[in-house]
């Protein structure tokens, strides 16, 4: 016998309230990455200064900074890319359904990561 996951027992069907308010929730966070990745991240043009001046340790330094800064902005254009995604979901009235087993999204979930494509159950199974 299969239990219900907490998702499945505490997701009800979103109101448009609720459906609103993270609609809300994606557009600000979107507006927040395309004003992060025009300018205020930008990878550091030191990497080919770096090699050339300071120590090793200075060296070292500065490429471990573009690298993180490069993370950084792969991060954030994959989660720009789930924004994208849950705000189709939306249009289309699919919002809020996992993408594995079809079951509900708990609203708590959702309201913690508006861009969330499956339920809590799928994804620790995919982290398993």
């Amino acid at each position: 016998m299969r239990l219900k996951s907490l998702d499945t027992v505490a997701a009800a069907p979103l109101s448009e309230d609720t459906l609103a308010h993270l609609k809300d929730l994606l557009l600000r966070k979107r507006t927040e990455l395309l004003a992060t990745s025009t300018g205020a991240r930008a990878i550091p043009a030191s990497a080919d200064v770096n090699s050339r001046q300071g120590d090793m340790a200075d060296q070292a330094s500065g490429t471990n900074e573009v690298e993180i800064q490069l993370k950084l902005k792969q991060t954030d254009a994959k989660i720009l890319q789930a924004i994208e995604e849950a705000l189709y979901r939306l249009e289309k009235g699919v919002y809020g359904l996992c993408r594995d087993c079809g079951d509900p999204i708990a609203s708590a979930r959702l309201e913690a990561i508006p861009w969330t494509r499956v339920c809590i159950s799928c994804k620790q199974k995919q982290n398993a």
